[in-house]
């Protein structure tokens, strides 16, 4: 229980006395949207929606005067303006401003509560589910079907895609300085690990998406493999996801590679040319045994083969090592989080709070996640290549590869160097967005749902609060991106994979989230990040050093939400701003100087006199 005591008190020191601190203005508005109104200024054309910029492209759908039971302020009336890409409230019976600006995009469920005979104050209205860890309550006259109107059109513009609607992300006009379709181009990424080579090489047979539709258009294969090869490999993998290259070590040679699974069945079915092309990796670099994580329990894998599915056995990869990581399948994950929703939303129950924490096993899925991915890390480190898979190596395989690429390689742990691990990773390698979220899909118990995506951005915090200094991003960043995940504003994060992508256009179509955070970078910086090249990072994944993402998963609570930035964050940012005014001035001075002016013509012919560039070598500031 002592890791638990460790996250109890995180709590109250981010939320002290949590039963009897005075409740302030209650704002819930996703972290990105400040950020979008700073981003590119010029660009917006704003129009007023109470208080909220309208993004171009926002068109007002209604307005309803409506009563909203809040769970921290009891029940408010206001009203709330439904538009094309947000629901925002904001009341009007109290001093005390109660706002809520929620993406339509965010919503998962829509019903209603209560019908016309029901008895009670406010027992007539509607419930609103929320991917982002919240629900809304509104509540309306129980006389004329009053909610009618607002049910319906909240329904349709929070599912567009199950009423033959486009997302919002194809509507919107905004407009920004940067391109962030631009930040990731493969054959330049590939280059920065220093391929191709003599023993990789980089290959366009995938180009009109015909070896593998879930894969991108540029791979990375060894160079001894033969495009043939690849086509007979393809036919033993599922889904044609064959192993291929995600990184390179530069000194020893040792690859990361990724998969799926190969297609054993209950029979035991062999394929030579599988073995023969594992056995090409694993002879790339010398490597005496490739290394081959199974990111799945040993028994979920054993159960697989009763689908065709299975694991790569002993005696058919005789120079290959297979490891499981026991990280358990998607469902699991979502009723992990559910849980921990139902225990953080929308009070912390103190008394309770250690055994309800243990309960839902969310830190222990975020340690399974870290552990595996420190071990492929350090095997690559020791020389040793490795290939990764689960079953269809789309959620767990993008895990643990993109966690261990950014402990092995600082330039993942910069700013853009992040947004090119997610795209590449991620988004190229076809992790199924979505499906795992349900953009625009009104099916909220789709079994495909999942908080993959969340778990990793989850365990990337935990790095940054175990590296305050390695990482050139905040945890700002980490918030937008999983923010505007839901929100269907950018088309980033839409569709399974890059050939649905390309097929709708979405690069042309929709603006990328790299836009948005490029535009403005200053907001998502670590004033501590010390840049390191070559530091190999490994996180502490026992559950002692593990910690509840409490700024995250417990935000809506505006005892949460307005605590006041860390003292030291807060400090340091003074003191580099007052270097800057120091740095300003200086430069002033040296203009000033060398400038030519009858002032100056006058003081030079005072030979006593002292030049202002004997002032400034006495100006000197610690930074």
């Amino acid at each position: 229980m002592t890791f638990l005591l460790c996250l109890s008190v995180a709590v109250e020191e981010a939320n002290p006395v949590m039963a009897s601190a005075p409740i302030a203005p209650y704002n819930s508005s996703p972290l990105g949207n400040s950020s979008s109104q700073n981003a590119s200024r010029e660009s917006l054309k704003m129009e007023p929606l109470a208080d909220v910029a309208v993004l171009p492209g926002e068109e007002r759908v209604i307005d309803k005067e409506i009563i909203y039971i809040c769970p921290f302020n009891s029940a408010v009336k206001g009203k709330v303006s439904i538009t094309n890409y947000r629901l925002y409230f904001k009341n009007t019976d109290s001093e005390t401003p109660v706002t809520l600006n929620v993406p339509l995009g965010v919503i998962n469920r829509v019903e209603k509560m209560g019908g016309a005979s029901s008895r009670g104050e406010n027992s007539y209205g509607l419930e609103i589910t929320c991917k982002d860890m919240r629900n809304l309550r509104f509540a309306l006259k129980q006389e004329g079907h009053s909610r009618r109107d607002i049910f319906e059109i909240l329904f349709k513009y929070a599912f567009p895609l199950s009423h033959g609607m486009q997302l919002f992300a194809f509507l919107s006009q905004e407009k920004y300085e940067e391109n962030g379709w631009n930040v990731y181009e493969p054959l330049e990424e590939y280059r920065r690990q220093g391929l191709p080579n003599s023993e990789w090489r980089v290959t366009f047979i995938n180009k009109n998406y015909e070896l593998c539709d879930t894969y991108p258009t540029i791979l990375v294969v060894p160079y001894k493999a033969t495009d043939e090869d690849l086509r007979r490999v393809a036919t033993f993998r599922s889904r044609c996801r064959i192993p291929v290259l995600s990184w390179f070590h530069k000194e020893n040679h040792a690859v990361i590679t990724r998969c799926s699974q190969p297609l054993v069945g209950m029979s035991g079915k062999r394929n030579k040319d599988d073995e023969r092309y594992l056995d090409v990796i694993r002879e790339a670099n010398g490597t005496t045994k490739l290394t081959i994580y199974d990111a799945r329990p040993n028994v979920n894998a054993v159960a697989n083969k009763a689908t065709g599915g299975g694991y790569e056995g002993d005696d058919a990869y005789q120079n290959a090592e297979l490891v499981f990581l026991d990280i358990h399948n998607i469902h699991v994950m979502r009723e992990s989080l559910k849980k921990l929703k139902d225990i953080v939303y929308p009070n912390v129950e103190e008394s309770h709070w250690l055994s309800s924490l243990e309960s839902t096993h969310w830190l222990e899925h975020i340690k399974l996640v870290l552990s595996g991915a420190i071990q492929v890390a350090d095997k690559v480190s020791s020389g040793s290549s490795v290939m990764v898979h689960c079953s269809d190596g789309w959620d767990r395989t993008a895990q643990l590869t993109s966690l261990s690429m950014l402990m092995l390689d600082s330039y993942y742990r910069t700013l853009g160097g992040f947004q090119v691990l997610l795209e590449k990773e991620w988004i190229g390698f076809g992790h199924k967005f979505a499906s795992r979220i349900g953009h625009g899909d009104k099916n909220h118990a789709d079994q495909d749902r999942s908080p993959i995506f969340l778990q990793f951005i989850d365990c990337v915090w935990q790095m940054t609060k175990q590296f305050p200094t390695a990482f050139e991003f905040n945890e700002r960043l980490l918030v937008v991106i999983l923010d505007h995940l839901y929100s269907c504003r950018f088309g980033t994060f839409l569709y399974n994979c890059e050939s649905a992508r390309e097929s709708n256009n979405v690069r042309v179509k929709t603006v990328s989230l790299w836009s948005l955070i490029n535009s403005d970078t200053s907001l998502y910086i670590n004033p501590f990040y010390t840049p390191e090249s070559s530091r190999v990072l490994y996180p502490v994944a026992s559950m002692r050093h593990l910690e509840l993402w409490v700024t995250y998963y417990i935000r809506w609570n505006p005892r949460i939400q307005h605590q006041q930035q860390s003292p030291v964050e807060q400090r340091y940012k003074e003191l580099l701003a007052l270097r800057d005014q120091y740095l300003k001035k200086l430069e002033e001075l040296q203009l000033s100087d060398s400038a030519p002016s009858s002032t100056h013509l006058t003081n030079s012919s005072t030979p006593n006199a002292a030049t202002p560039n004997q002032h400034i070598t006495h100006l000197q500031t610690p930074f």
